[in-house]
């Protein structure tokens, strides 16, 4: 089971330190004259495609396991496969039903294996524990994990230090870990934390109006690395204690937010768009901030992989 010792802002330090030589130092961006006044934080330039090589990097390195079993969406399982190439670890990845086939192929093509299960995430991850628990390997959740909280936070970190006077950052919410991670960075910070989620999965919006933590049916949703139904046993204290507000945005909303930053040249997966869509969502009400960060989570284009699977089966042949 997920331990739930929540991290603390020595954990991201640490994190930092131990991933440095495996991540990216991702820039800020300037939109060009579209939306001058929200910077975006380019985790799509991430090794992998996406910010899950963080929490992934610092999972991996402190725990030493030589087998893991992860479940996954598509991203952190990319980020995993990468990972286990580069150091030599075995790994096998869970995907639940109407996972994106185009990112199971490039995990497949990085080395590791896949299974596949009936339902949503929550059954997904059940079986991954489970097979963690009857092969002796060890489970590394996408988000519900103290050492991957605190890697994703070291995305919060970097904002948080090029842009000191940023007065709000929008963070895609999925499983919670990266918006846990950001709140953990901006502990101390008068930042505004705002958490998007879509519209057809706003797990932590009603999580925290209800007070606890709520298990929401699987439902479809263009932005595929948000679907996790429930918030992570981690994250969850975390966002409720710092977090500044929740929105949700529909499938129109992403698409529209992805369409601005292709035109940008700013390549961005539905899931790496959200963030922006609630920036641009709160600008059309009028409550966005003077100066707002959003990050681009991920850049895993139908596009990316199959440019990404075609290389690495290229690099295959002897």
């Amino acid at each position: 089971m997920t331990t739930a010792v929540e991290p603390g802002p020595v954990d991201l330090h640490l994190a930092a330190r131990r991933i440095a030589a495996h991540v990216l130092r991702t820039p800020l961006l300037r939109m060009p004259a579209a939306v001058p006044e929200v910077l975006l934080k380019a985790e799509h330039l991430q090794h992998g495609g996406s910010f899950k090589m963080r929490g992934a990097a610092n999972a991996v390195l402190a725990l030493k396991a030589r087998h893991i079993v992860t479940g996954s969406s598509g991203n952190h399982g990319i980020a995993l496969a990468g990972l286990a190439a580069e150091l030599g670890i075995r790994l096998t990845v869970v995907l639940a039903a109407g996972a994106n086939q185009a990112k199971a192929a490039l995990i497949r093509a990085l080395g590791a294996d896949t299974i596949g299960v009936e339902g949503g995430v929550g059954e997904r991850d059940e079986a991954a524990r489970a097979l963690a628990a009857e092969t002796g390997a060890v489970f590394v959740p996408s988000s519900d994990h103290p050492l991957v909280v605190a890697g994703q936070g070291t995305v919060g970190a970097e904002i948080l230090a090029d842009a000191p006077d940023a007065d709000a950052v929008y963070v895609p919410t999925g499983g919670g870990g990266l918006l846990a991670g950001v709140c953990l960075a901006a502990r101390d910070h008068p930042v505004r934390v705002v958490g998007v989620e879509p519209a057809t999965m706003p797990r932590y919006a009603r999580s925290l109006a209800a007070g606890r933590p709520l298990c929401l049916p699987s439902r479809d949703t263009v932005a595929d690395g948000l679907r996790c139904q429930r918030p992570g046993t981690v994250p969850y204290p975390i966002v409720r204690d710092r977090v500044d507000d929740m929105v949700t945005v529909s499938d129109t909303d992403v698409l529209a937010a992805m369409d601005l930053l292709h035109r940008c040249g700013i390549r961005a997966e539905p899931s790496g768009a959200v963030a922006l869509a609630g920036a641009l969502r709160d600008r059309g009400r009028g409550g966005s901030a003077a100066r707002s960060v959003a990050v681009v989570s991920g850049g895993n284009t139908a596009a990316a992989l199959r440019a990404a699977t075609a290389r690495h089966h290229l690099e295959e042949i002897p």
